[in-house]
């Protein structure tokens, strides 16, 4: 298969207990709107957020997709608790891509199933919740998600800020398989928190700054295997970082991932969503003038490591 002209040569290393030297890459999908925050579903699909599309798409091994949660406004990612609840953030009409004009319909963070309802829209001042980013349910019928800062909305609707200021700049948001260590991305710098029984988030520290990634964007979306290891993306590729916050190498893709997922019957395969794709022509994707989106491919790869069983994150 002909390796586009967007794509670039990602040769992959073995990483012992993580993937085999000579693993490949293998495109399952591209489109031209924006495929972010992706999370694997309970029967092990994969689900990611289409804000230009307000919709959470569903993806199957084999390459079918299927609207799961249409009329999502401006889906930007989405989470898989063990109850099988999902939630998302609702960026509604804040992408210049998607109205130009201003935009005065309030973000929230929504639960799309098993019921849908809106668990927050603003704090408890009246203060609207900004563009959101990336969010973790949390188990409890909660979430935290991430905005400049880093947040937690409880089941009954109160937000709560975990982290902000400093310059802080966040994206990504994470869980480790035991509930017990919620890891979040600022900039080059992955921060850890330890999280209680009851969910909240406490003793932020930094774990670890991310090689080669000096001069970036830095972290973007982030998973976990069932060793507890991390998976980060950014432009060096997909970084791999133990639990005690050494970093153990990086998983080169064709094109910039921005998000990432362990999926399939048996969690072993590993798919990420990249920047960039070609149309049906076979010719690069070019996003029109003044539209923010861009077109995104979905590439999965075979797995040493797995990803958690108890929780579909």
């Amino acid at each position: 298969q002909q390796q586009p002209t967007g794509e670039k040569p990602a040769v992959i290393s073995a990483i012992p207990g993580v993937i085999a030297k000579g693993a490949k890459w293998q495109r399952i999908w591209q489109g031209p709107f924006n495929s972010d925050g992706m999370t694997a579903a309970a029967d092990g699909s994969v689900l990611f957020a289409q804000e230009q599309a307000n919709a959470v798409m569903k993806l199957w091994p084999d390459g079918r997709t299927w609207a799961a949660y249409p009329y999502a406004k401006g889906a930007g990612a989405v989470s898989v608790d063990a109850q099988g609840r999902v939630f998302t953030v609702e960026r509604t009409c804040t992408d210049p891509g998607l109205k130009p004009a201003p935009c005065a319909e309030a973000t929230r963070v929504t639960q799309l199933a098993p019921e849908h309802k809106v668990l927050a829209d603003k704090f408890a001042d009246g203060k609207g919740l900004g563009r959101l980013n990336d969010i973790q349910a949390d188990g409890h019928g909660g979430a935290w998600y991430t905005q400049g800062g880093l947040y937690h909305v409880a089941a009954d609707g109160t937000v709560t800020t975990v982290a902000e200021g400093n310059g802080m700049f966040t994206n990504g948001v994470a869980l480790s398989p035991d509930g017990k260590t919620l890891y979040v991305t600022n900039k080059q710098v992955i921060v850890a928190f330890d999280v209680a029984p009851d969910g909240a988030a406490s003793n932020k520290r930094d774990l670890v700054t991310l090689a080669n990634e000096e001069k970036g964007f830095g972290g973007d979306g982030m998973a976990v295997d069932s060793a507890g290891r991390l998976y980060v993306t950014g432009d060096a590729g997909i970084h791999v970082i133990e639990p005690s916050g050494k970093e153990i190498g990086v998983i080169p893709v064709p094109r910039r991932s921005i998000t990432l997922a362990f999926a399939g019957p048996d969690k072993r395969t590993l798919y990420t969503g990249a920047m960039g794709g070609v149309d049906p022509d076979g010719k690069e994707w070019a996003t029109p003038q003044g539209v923010r989106n861009d077109a995104m491919t979905i590439y999965k790869v075979s797995m040493l490591a797995s990803g958690p069983k108890n929780r579909p994150k």
